[in-house]
């Protein structure tokens, strides 16, 4: 069965929009998903569903967000296989011990990502920003706190996309293939 990840902006920040993690797996489940597991308190979670427009997936979701707790973010899901993708096509590799520093920007529609070009004259030497095909990649060579590239993305500039640090997006990527794995071990 397709494997998805599901990815909530602006959840469980400060004392606003809070997404318990077992009502959000609720949540999924009542939508028809399997197989659901969350990850950190961030709005992160893998699933399984036989549907495979993300476009329909993502409003869904939002949909239900919206009625069962009142809450309108936005909310971008990625095939598996897209997923990979955008791990796989990172053209920053950081150091480990700047995983937390590196920022993965996605987006459901892929024109939120051409107007993330606006955040391009805020980088400063020696950070790196590169928008791709599926996402952006932003590495804060000095911090996330200190980049005005990285709070523009975190604040208005990003307000159509979601952004992840480095070790969280290996840690879904991990969490993706533990879900997609067979009884046997082999993936699906």
């Amino acid at each position: 069965m397709p494997r998805f990840v599901v990815l909530l902006r602006g959840v469980n920040v400060g004392k606003g929009n809070r997404v318990p993690m077992a009502e959000f797996t609720r949540l999924l489940e009542e939508l028809g998903y399997g197989q659901v597991r969350t990850l950190l308190n961030s709005g992160n979670a893998v699933v399984n569903c036989s549907g495979r427009s993300t476009a329909r997936h993502a409003k869904a979701i939002a949909e239900r967000l919206r009625i069962d707790m009142g809450l309108v973010v936005p909310v971008v899901v990625k095939a598996s296989s897209e997923f990979r993708a955008i791990v796989s096509e990172n053209p920053i590799i950081p150091p480990d011990d700047e995983h937390s520093r590196f920022l993965v920007v996605f987006s459901q529609q892929a024109g939120a990502l051409r107007d993330l070009r606006d955040v391009a004259p805020l980088i400063r030497t020696p950070e790196r920003f590169v928008i791709g095909r599926r996402a952006a990649y932003l590495h804060c060579a000095g911090g996330i706190l200190e980049s005005k590239a990285a709070s523009a993305l975190l604040g208005q500039a990003g307000r159509g996309v979601t952004t992840r640090n480095w070790a969280t997006v290996l840690k879904i990527r991990d969490l993706l293939h533990e879900a997609g794995a067979s009884p046997s071990g082999t993936s699906s």
